[in-house]
């Protein structure tokens, strides 16, 4: 089996290592831009072989692992050049575009938009591990669109890796993920910020930085080379999510300026039901 994985970073890395493991006797080929990023990923033994764009007729399987701007442009290009049963995959934050982008090509059938929830705050090959997506979930869009035959051998690899498989429309995915993955970036993002700007001394940030800020602000580590078109194509959803999130800080500085501390106890109160929910999302139903 001949995989392509185009874009050799932490999500793509990591999907074709664990297919390696899964099946030794596949190749693995890498393209990408970023030449060092090819020749890190082939000496860390990633990728069997550097490939360039146009090999990827000879592809079994496609792995678009890019950031989500790039997509809108090579996954018409990708299914241009692929054979009848190549099936072709992307790993994107936002999907309503790239649906939109593919919806008349003529080997649509042959691509099935997917999201796995899995990744860290890191980049680049070096990041990728072994097992990222054990137990974690993969959403699937349009699945009625996507050739029965290549979305079972998918089914099929996905069980194997450990994934949890939803189903979801991709205006349904976007508005989601901008929830639940695209807001909380933000947030770390501006808290770095915030922090960076008050204290001008990195001395003290670090002396009295604990787990919390560090957990807190981790996502502010990652590559605003992926994040900045995830939040330019998904704005519409994003900005919802940041007015309601604006709200909610806003009304609770206001309890704080009123000394309205049985309030101040009754909204964290309140919020902490997100330990349920968040429990029951690790040790979801099978």
């Amino acid at each position: 089996m001949n995989v392509f994985v185009i874009g050799v970073g932490l999500i793509g890395g990591s999907l074709v290592k664990d297919i390696k493991q899964l099946y030794p006797e596949s190749t693995i080929y890498g393209v990408d831009h970023n030449k060092n990023h090819l020749e890190q990923a082939h000496a860390l033994g990633i990728v069997d072989e550097i490939a360039i764009f146009d090999d990827i007729s000879k592809a079994d399987w496609v792995i678009l692992s890019v950031p989500v701007n790039a997509m809108l442009t090579l996954l018409p290009q990708v299914l241009d050049l692929i054979e009848e049963d190549t099936l072709v995959m992307d790993v994107g934050s936002t999907k309503a575009p790239l649906c939109k982008a593919v919806a008349n090509h003529p080997n649509r059938k042959n691509y099935l938009a997917m999201h796995p929830i899995a990744g860290t705050e890191f980049s680049g090959p070096s990041a990728a591990i072994n097992n990222l997506f054990v137990g974690k979930t993969n959403i699937l869009c349009e699945t009625e669109k996507t050739s029965p035959a290549l979305l079972e051998k998918a089914l099929q690899v996905f069980e194997k890796l450990g994934m949890h498989i939803r189903y979801m429309k991709p205006e349904s995915h976007d508005k989601h993920i901008a929830y639940v993955s695209h807001l909380s970036h933000i947030s770390s993002f501006m808290l770095g910020k915030t922090v960076i700007e008050k204290e001008k001394n990195e001395r003290d940030i670090f002396d009295m930085a604990g787990s919390g800020f560090e957990s807190t602000v981790r996502l502010a580590k990652s590559s605003p080379a992926m994040w900045t078109p995830i939040f330019q194509q998904n704005k519409k959803y994003v900005l919802e999510s940041l007015n309601e999130y604006i709200q909610n800080l806003n009304q609770f500085k206001q309890l704080l300026e009123q000394e309205n501390y049985d309030e101040v106890f009754k909204e964290m109160e309140s919020t902490n039901k997100i330990k349920t929910i968040l429990e029951g999302i690790k040790t979801p139903k099978k």
